[in-house]
């Protein structure tokens, strides 16, 4: 990543922090929402443009320096190792996925039938695999980068889909902040991508709100699963009465 490309992504990043979204910016900045959108996009912003929107949130050019060479350092996927010893112990990949959606050590505690000697040699475990460094009075700072994602058809994906997907979606999703939406259609290969492009971009948006909300109560806050899934597929007893099983669903 270049490093003008480094600095826009942690000024972006900064900006969801301060809770700044495109239109607060192009407001402020006496310019169009689309205008800021496409500024960004193309990550193409001048020195004069970084320090105006870096002083929206009393941030200096410095500060974001130092953002960037922080995010450059923090982890994007873990390696195959990292997460088949995560899904070998309940308890650390309990502490790990706790840790990466921010709760403290002592939340964790509250909450869960852990003692406090066990808890701390499970962080420090995931300390040494460079998950989270524990820090003193056993505070935790994530490691992982905002753009974080498990490895494609690895370790963890695997446990999900033997251990975790089927109870997941044994629900009828009628509760109190719960959603399931099914459409069927014929789409073409360019509709497919499009859509493929906007449920990337909600699960940046997921993360993005999971990291804004880090600052509210953790009692106020609910331990919510995204899970948004697009392929070609028709069912096994449609399937079976195919003529022709080569061809492709309709």
């Amino acid at each position: 990543m270049s490093q003008a490309s480094a600095l826009v992504d942690a000024l972006k990043s900064a900006l969801r922090r301060h809770g700044q979204t495109y239109f607060d910016v192009a407001r402020r900045l006496g310019l169009s929402e689309s205008s800021v959108k496409r500024m960004f996009a193309r990550k193409k912003l001048s020195l004069g443009r970084l320090e105006q929107v870096c002083g929206l949130m009393g941030l200096e050019i410095a500060d974001l320096f130092e953002l960037a060479h922080q995010a450059e350092k923090r982890i994007t996927e873990l390696s195959e190792e990292q997460e088949r010893e995560l899904v070998s112990d309940a308890k650390v990949l309990l502490a790990a996925v706790l840790a990466i959606n921010h709760w403290s050590a002592d939340q964790i505690l509250e909450t869960y039938r852990i003692s406090k000697a066990e808890l701390v040699r499970t962080l420090t475990r995931l300390d040494k695999m460079r998950i989270i460094d524990l820090m003193p009075d056993n505070r935790i700072k994530v490691r992982l980068a905002r753009n974080f994602t498990w490895r494609k058809a690895g370790p963890i994906q695997r446990f999900f889909e033997e251990r975790l997907q089927q109870d997941f979606f044994e629900s009828s999703f009628l509760g109190k902040n719960e959603l399931r939406v099914i459409v069927n259609g014929s789409l073409s290969q360019r509709s497919i991508e499009l859509l493929q492009d906007h449920m990337r971009r909600i699960a940046e948006e997921f993360d993005s709100l999971v990291g804004a909300d880090r600052h509210v109560d953790h009692a106020d806050r609910i331990g919510t699963s995204l899970v948004m899934a697009i392929r070609p597929w028709e069912p096994n007893l449609f399937a079976e009465l195919r003529r022709d099983r080569s061809s492709r669903a309709a």
